[in-house]
């Protein structure tokens, strides 16, 4: 009798493991099919979809990759943030590629983590980065390859990549090194969206180009031509990019302290500064929407960067605009996430973590220092109330736990913080 009993118990916790298995297995299966079936334009202008720019670069070269583990603590430290979407900016290296595999880990091993992706693919004019002098009226030969890339990347990883980028500020002429002209962009839009409708991609993909305002038509007339108009109607959304920070040096009309400020505290003319920034940034999204309303186009205008540097020994730095510190940055992050997420646009906030690649050079230059968090993990300002409400608990960069920069000691941190010059005294920007 015992055994037959000892028998009858093995057998129910056998059944009841294995209906476990299969539930567990059911669930897994259907939070795939939910995050499967969410769409760029589920994500797009909605505030529970948080977005940022993202490079997991930790050295002075690209040559050195993230490891696929850096890249899923990085998504880790986001997501406890919120952030459920990131933004890459190409496919020739292995940083994005290994992300959608990192964050295809991460969802096996837990299926209700959730990260999608903003796929970008570079482009460039011919010549550029050779030595030779960039032809910006020729693509270079590379960016066939660099799309073929993006586009398999995005059938490999549906449930992953929801939008791809066709250039990143690729038509913008300051870009010197490397833009193209608007055909060029255009191009290729056409190319991934006749894919779409070929059922050669997914057909719920997103197709656009990520680039500064007035190449979107919000700025110099130059800029309004008929490809431009093209381009406007063949994308799925603008992304458009934003930058008061480089401004405050290059066209600082909004920056300076106006006169009938002049007798408020070094606090209060820094805070009203940071709204006349975030009115800035809201003036050249006006534009863009202004432009594309002129040729009677209606579609979505998201932002695909803004954001604002933490040290500078140049142009934006205490011998230039004095716009650069930790806790401007908080203020400008505060300002442009409340406005975006109450207006229903997305940002693509830049970015999260420093990188020092990009200006390798100058160990303080601006570019690289416009991280949310420093290299090693530390919060910067902006970020220092969710250090408190312990939302990164457990979580390391580097083998680093997030902290607070300046121990967090903001008495210390205010002491690095600059006053905009006066508007009567600024220096003509050169």
């Amino acid at each position: 009798m015992k055994l037959v009993v000892r028998f009858t118990m093995v057998a129910v916790v056998f059944i009841l493991c294995s209906s476990c298995k299969q539930e567990k297995k059911k669930q897994k299966e259907n939070q795939s099919q939910i995050q499967q079936e969410v769409t760029a334009k589920d994500i797009l202008g909605n505030p529970d979809y948080l977005a940022i720019s993202y490079g997991g670069y930790r050295e002075v070269t690209r040559e050195i990759q993230p490891t696929i583990d850096e890249l899923k603590e990085d998504m880790k430290i986001l997501s406890a943030m919120g952030i459920k979407i990131v933004r890459t900016y190409n496919v020739q290296l292995k940083q994005a590629s290994n992300l959608l595999k990192a964050i295809r880990e991460l969802k096996k091993e837990d299926p209700n983590f959730e990260m999608y992706v903003m796929l970008g693919a570079w482009i460039d004019c011919k010549n550029a980065w050779t030595g030779m002098e960039p032809d910006h009226n020729f693509e270079s030969e590379k960016n066939e390859a660099e799309i073929e890339r993006a586009a398999a990347l995005a059938n490999q990883y549906p449930e992953i990549v929801k939008i791809l980028a066709v250039g990143n500020e690729a038509m913008v002429r300051w870009a010197t090194s490397y833009y193209v002209q608007p055909w060029v962009i255009l191009k290729w839009v056409n190319h991934l969206q006749d894919l779409k409708r070929n059922g050669k991609l997914p057909k719920d993909l997103w197709i656009t180009s990520s680039d500064d305002f007035s190449s979107w038509g919000g700025g110099d007339s130059s800029y309004h031509t008929e490809d431009l108009e093209k381009l406007v109607k063949a994308v799925d959304y603008i992304s458009m990019h934003t930058y008061a920070y480089h401004n405050s040096h290059y066209n600082p009309e909004f920056w300076g302290v106006p006169d009938d400020e002049e007798e408020l505290s070094g606090l209060s003319k820094i805070e009203a500064a940071m709204f006349r920034a975030k009115a800035f940034a809201m003036s050249q999204y006006d534009s863009v929407s202004n432009y594309m309303k002129s040729l009677g186009v209606n579609k979505p205008i998201h932002i695909g960067e803004t954001g604002w540097a933490t040290v500078s020994n140049g142009h934006y730095g205490p011998k230039g605009s004095k716009a650069t510190d930790e806790y401007k940055e908080a203020l400008y992050h505060e300002h442009i996430r409340d406005w975006t997420n109450k207006a229903g646009i997305s940002c693509f906030y830049f970015e999260a973590f420093n990188e020092k690649w990009k200006d390798a050079q100058n160990k303080s230059g601006s570019e690289n220092h416009f991280g949310l968090f420093t290299l090693d993990g530390q919060a910067k300002y902006a970020l220092w109330d969710l250090v408190d409400q312990g939302i990164f608990k457990g979580l390391t960069r580097n083998g680093n736990p997030i902290t607070k920069t300046y121990n967090g000691d903001k008495e210390a941190l205010m002491k690095d913080v600059l006053v905009p010059p006066l508007k009567r005294e600024q220096a003509v920007p050169h």
